[in-house]
């Protein structure tokens, strides 16, 4: 017996992966989703009869005849890290589609997820999406793209494998050997790139005919089904359904699972057992999220599936944990493996670093991926909402490195009490329902206190300036000494130490003003007046001398190098004028 093949749905946000399957599946689950983005898997069965009413006359044309019973389509968030959990998304695939605006190109998550298909060795289509929004382009009712292609103006054929093109040229500069679909010529070596419209249906039939067709052809060994293994699968999620009570929705991805077996499951507290009670599956083209019609009430399911289980003592199960079959000689042996498997995960540690909270397993592991690609450890991962206890950590960690002193809620309550412990405590709470902003936030946050601490030390320094004390203009000669100079570089402010041109200290501005009003800063250009302490102008100073500001050589150091984005030219030259005076270089 060969099982359907199980097929990922992989890509960038926002490039269209869940309307594809909408397409498919005549639904609008893409509208449904946070920021129309896919925040969780989820599982839709594409019968073959749904494939032949697509492209059977295709299939005929290139003389492919199916045996396989359909597709399993597993839709995932647009970021690899999504794709990559460990014996889900990715990992389960036996082959994927690549969603790629053809527009857009290769995006940062595109190219994540060329990583994880290399990593996994996943055979995938390239689906070039959004051809109806190319300039010129005239959608047709047709879901063949060849037929759309021929009734397209010759300019616009000629724009489109421009665009094509230059794709499989940087799928290339990735490692990857692609092609139009219809000038591949060894399906062994070579990527296919389909174009598609996942909005208008153009392309659909030759994207599900190459990937039922490929999938019989080359992975029939992999899909021939073992009945009598015991199921294998994974959460994708927890439901409370009315007359049931708590639910699992689980992709089964090797195996049987029957009425009365005994599963264990992913937990809170590690693990779980359960007897099932009922299986549920979704009528063929109902989306396991989103089954508007009653599910079909099964005795047993067999991979690969996507299937609702209903059983007492699931209150406590985790989405995106492992489920598995077992029986009273091998239950223990389960249960220590899936407790090993959540472990994994879940992080608990005295390490400085961020708190996670997050709503699903799945989830957890994919941010922390994540986090670990941008250099982040994180001292705590769990599953659950935020609390005062999480506050406090973070404050604690603060002290160590107020950088990493955070929390990230991710698709969790966070009560207004916690919020406001937060604020009162200084801690930085990330609170997002779409995986990108929440690590993108925290990238746009450390930028910016990182900049503002590196203007806070800046502030700290004397900055370089350069003043000449006019003739004519000394009010007082001492105590404070009291006269005119004119800016001549840089700037001056109250407290900067003057220096001669060969360095020696010479005083201590003590206040600034102009026209007799007092002024923090003087700049290039102006003319103040000037009270000095700690010299008298006639022995240090005299009328006509030009002083510079006097600037320790640590800080000198750091605006030649630590600083040295962040103040002007001028600056930098003045600070070498001063430099080589000191040195006498300059008459």
């Amino acid at each position: 017996m060969i099982r359907q093949p199980i097929v990922t749905v992989m890509g960038h946000v926002d490039h269209g992966k869940t309307t594809l399957l909408d397409f498919i599946r005549s639904s609008r689950l893409a509208e449904k989703e946070a920021g129309r983005i896919t925040q969780h898997v989820g599982a839709t069965e594409v019968p073959l009869q749904k494939i032949k009413d697509i492209c059977g006359k295709l299939m005929d044309s290139f003389g492919i005849g199916l045996e396989i019973p359909g597709l399993l389509f597993i839709d995932t968030p647009g970021h690899a890290a999504f794709s990559n959990l460990r014996r889900r998304g990715g990992s389960v695939a036996d082959i994927a589609v690549l969603v790629v605006d053809i527009n857009q190109g290769l995006q940062p998550q595109t190219i994540e997820a060329l990583e994880i298909l290399r990593h996994h060795k996943t055979p995938f289509i390239v689906a070039a999406n959004k051809v109806d929004v190319l300039t010129g382009w005239k959608s047709q009712d047709t879901t063949c793209f060849s037929e759309s292609k021929a009734a397209q103006r010759q300019d616009t054929q000629a724009f489109l494998e421009t665009k094509l093109y230059e794709l499989v040229g940087k799928l290339s500069e990735h490692g990857i050997n692609s092609n139009i679909y219809c000038d591949v010529n060894d399906f062994t070596k070579e990527v296919l790139v389909v174009p598609v419209s996942a909005k208008t249906g153009e392309g659909i039939s030759e994207l599900l005919m190459f990937l039922a067709g490929l999938s019989q052809k080359f992975m029939q060994e992999k899909l021939e089904a073992h009945e009598t293994d015991a199921g294998e699968g994974t959460i994708l999620e927890v439901k409370e359904e009315k007359g049931l009570g708590k639910t699992i929705d689980v992709i089964l991805y090797n195996g049987k699972i029957e009425r009365g077996d005994t599963i264990v499951f992913g937990a809170m507290s590690g693990c779980g057992t359960a007897k099932v009670k009922a299986l549920l599956k979704p009528k063929p083209l109902e989306e396991i999220r989103d089954s508007k019609e009653k599910f079909l009430n099964m005795q047993s399911v067999h991979a690969a599936s996507g299937v609702k289980i209903a059983a007492p003592g699931l209150e406590e199960a985790v989405a995106g944990a492992p489920v598995y079959v077992a029986d009273s000689e091998n239950l223990k042996e389960t249960m220590k493996k899936v407790e090993a498997e959540v472990g994994e995960v879940r992080v608990d540690n005295q390490s400085i670093g961020p708190i996670l909270k997050a709503d699903t397993l799945g989830s957890l592991e994919a941010i922390a991926v994540l986090f670990k690609d941008i250099g982040l450890s994180l001292r705590r991962a769990d599953i659950g909402r935020v609390t005062k206890k999480e506050v406090f950590e973070a404050e604690t960690i603060m002290e160590s490195d107020r950088y990493k002193g955070i929390i990230f809620a991710f698709n969790v309550p966070v009560d207004d009490s916690v919020i406001k412990e937060a604020e009162a405590r200084g801690v930085k709470l990330f609170k997002e329902d779409v995986v990108y902003n929440l690590v993108e936030s925290y990238e746009v946050w450390l930028k910016e206190e990182k900049a503002k601490e590196r203007e806070e030390q800046l502030s700290k320094l004397t900055l370089p300036g350069k003043i000449k004390l006019i003739p004519g203009t000394v009010f007082r000669a001492s105590k404070p000494a009291i006269v005119g100079v004119e800016v001549l570089a840089g700037r001056i402010k109250p407290n900067y130490f003057l220096a001669k041109p060969d360095g020696k200290m010479v005083g201590k501005i003590k206040l600034i003003q102009i026209r007799q009003e007092t002024v923090d800063e003087a700049g290039v250009g102006a003319q103040v007046a000037v009270s000095i302490d700690g010299v008298t102008v006639g022995r240090q100073i005299h009328e006509g001398d030009e002083l510079y500001n006097y600037i320790p050589a640590e800080q000198e150091k750091s605006m030649f190098f630590e600083f040295k984005d962040l103040i002007s030219p001028e600056d930098i030259e003045l600070l070498e004028e001063a430099k080589k005076k000191r040195k006498g270089d300059l008459q």
